[in-house]
């Protein structure tokens, strides 16, 4: 019944089907939610971020309490299937959540950039646009960087982003991920792109939910 509600809402309304329609469609019908378990994975690794006022704080801060979504960005992407998919991904989801009062309160997103020197707290000020903006429906969204590479390699590293810097280092080679983590900071689960789509992250959202009942 679950996954029916959501299928419905998250195809339903106007400006999600706008969303969807730019994702590759889904060649599988996912399982429904409950109906499997999302086994812990790792810890989510732990370092120093700056917030878009330029503050630190640990990661954790963003990676505990609520049901997370993380993805690693940089904003100079233009890969149709890399940094782009991932922010079309959590558009439609955002607007989905924004339409399903049981999730309100309960999931937040993370973009952390994996491009310091040019990814600065303004840089990414400018990348969220509104979207750092939290609406009525709870969700938040936090756009974070940090200050130098040497902070940001323990993330990335802890995580297990591929990432390389190509053409002399003016560009970033990387393999699309997005982690869900639970309330007490475990990865759950690892999106490549052939699987990071709205109802399929919905659906894991949902069965971590009901395990915790």
């Amino acid at each position: 019944m679950r996954a029916a509600a959501l299928a419905a809402a998250l195809f339903a309304a106007p400006a999600w089907a706008h969303h969807i329609e730019l994702l590759p469609a889904l060649d599988f019908v996912p399982p429904a939610p409950g109906s499997y378990v999302l086994h812990r994975i790792m810890p989510a690794p732990e370092g120093t971020v700056l917030g878009l006022d330029g503050r630190s704080a640990p990661l954790s801060r963003y990676t505990r309490e609520s049901i997370t979504l993380l993805g690693f960005i940089y904003t100079t992407c233009s890969d149709p299937e890399g940094c782009p998919l991932a922010y079309r991904v959590f558009d439609a989801l955002k607007d989905a959540i924004a339409a399903t009062p049981r999730l309100h309160g309960k999931v937040r997103f993370v973009t952390l950039s994996f491009d310091p020197a040019r990814d600065t707290p303004e840089a990414m000020g400018r990348y969220a646009g509104s979207r750092a903006v939290a609406k009525g429906n709870g969700l938040r969204w936090y756009f974070l960087t940090t200050r130098s590479a040497r902070e940001l390699m323990p993330l990335v590293e802890g995580f297990g982003q591929d990432v390389r810097v190509t053409r002399a280092g003016r560009e970033l080679s990387h393999v699309l991920k997005v982690f869900l983590i639970d309330r007490a900071g475990d990865v759950r689960e690892i999106y490549s792109s052939s699987f990071l789509h709205p109802q399929v992250v919905l659906n894991d959202i949902e069965t971590l939910l009901l395990e915790e009942r």
